[in-house]
């Protein structure tokens, strides 16, 4: 069983170096499986990897386990793939399953601590099926948070930049609603690209990578599960399994078919809703060019701060502030760590209890998945 103390990595590096080490445990069942990477903008030094396993007899069934999507959440989903080593992969039928296991979509925001990539792009606002979709006119209600949501200057004193920020909040909360704010906020957005929650104006390359990836498994396996890492939203110490709105299977029907307590579907009244989703994006592949193909695809969320409207104005705020100081900058080295501090507890808190149970929860939720869907031997 997997040592809680030796899965959560320090680094990017290190967690590269882990994962690519992991090809000989895979090899000992697979034997043809092979390592592969994609330097970004061609850096070798920030790479998206990925271990390819072909099933050694008939190609039936497909487990995809990726990470790294928000560069930053890439260190629990490091730990969620060394977990998959040490208590899944010898459950698994090399016969009839294949496997992709992805290290980091977004290396460079892996490595750097931040969620989006080098052009600030979420990654996961940018997955969609035409690049006209990428509509600078999509999501006005954005467009009127933007001065607020997006504040130009550096951050000389945390105390006032959160009084502002709070001031702020409560007026357009009065105004408008939490639901609405929250809705317009991560939608996702394609016109301010120093915002938060920005699309981008093309498809980016870390999204070509994994949008042929899984074009190219799909015309080869008839029955493909993918499990995507996630972390910040939910429950601070119940991991959400997200189901995308194309998923036709009920999240009430699947909380009992997996045996595991939180399952949403990704629309307003059960989490929320998105644009340029990735795994949006695999069930429409799906639909229009492999309509024969079954296909079930989930993010595993893990909450950090909570589900309360205190927890969503912290979580809002330190979107906020860190992305203000990539922009313009802080003023001293204390208000830059602080900042930094917030924003690494928003997606990858140090507590050791709520580390134990994202991998008590993960470890469930896998199990009931995988054992549902016929994965496991």
């Amino acid at each position: 069983m997997a040592q809680l103390s030796t899965l959560f990595p320090d680094s990017y590096e290190e967690s590269r170096a882990r994962f690519r080490q992991n090809l000989h445990r895979v090899q000992d069942l697979w034997p043809s499986a092979r390592l592969a990477a994609h330097p970004v903008d061609g850096d070798e030094n920030l790479t998206i990897d990925w271990i390819e396993a072909d099933a050694l007899e008939e190609k039936e069934k497909l487990l995809a386990l990726t990470t790294g999507e928000h560069g930053i959440e890439g260190y629990v989903g490091s730990a969620m793939l060394q977990l998959f080593f040490d208590e899944i992969l010898p459950r698994l039928e090399p016969s009839s399953t294949g496997l992709l296991l992805v290290h980091a979509i977004n290396p460079w925001g892996m490595k750097h601590r931040r969620r989006t990539n080098t052009a600030n792009v979420d990654l996961n606002r940018n997955f969609v099926w035409e690049a006209r979709a990428l509509d600078q006119s999509s999501n006005p209600d954005y467009a009127k948070l933007e001065p607020f949501l997006n504040p130009r200057g550096s951050i000389h004193s945390l105390w006032l930049s959160n009084l502002s920020f709070t001031c702020g909040l409560l007026w357009r909360l009065l105004r408008s609603g939490v639901q609405s704010i929250r809705g317009a906020t991560l939608l996702g957005q394609y016109r301010f690209p120093q915002g938060i929650y920005y699309g981008g104006t093309s498809i980016q390359e870390e999204t070509m990578v994994l949008m042929e990836l899984y074009r190219q498994h799909l015309r080869e396996y008839q029955h493909v599960v993918l499990l995507d890492m996630h972390t910040g939203y939910g429950p601070r110490y119940q991991m959400s399994l997200v189901n995308s709105c194309l998923e036709p299977r009920k999240s009430e029907e699947l909380r009992q078919q997996f045996s595991y307590p939180l399952v949403v579907k990704s629309d307003p009244a059960e989490f929320y809703a998105m644009q340029g989703d990735m795994i949006d994006y695999l069930y429409t592949l799906v639909r229009q060019e492999f309509p024969h193909k079954r296909l079930y695809a989930t993010s595993f969320e893990f909450g950090t701060l909570g589900d309360s409207l205190w927890a969503t104005v912290r979580s809002l705020r330190a979107m906020v502030l860190e992305n203000q100081m990539h922009w313009f900058g802080a003023t001293t080295q204390e208000v830059r760590e602080r900042i930094e501090r917030g924003f690494a507890e928003l997606f990858f808190p140090s507590e050791e209890r709520w580390r134990a149970k994202v991998v008590a929860d993960a470890r469930q939720a896998l199990r009931g998945i995988l054992g549902a869907e016929g994965f496991l031997s």
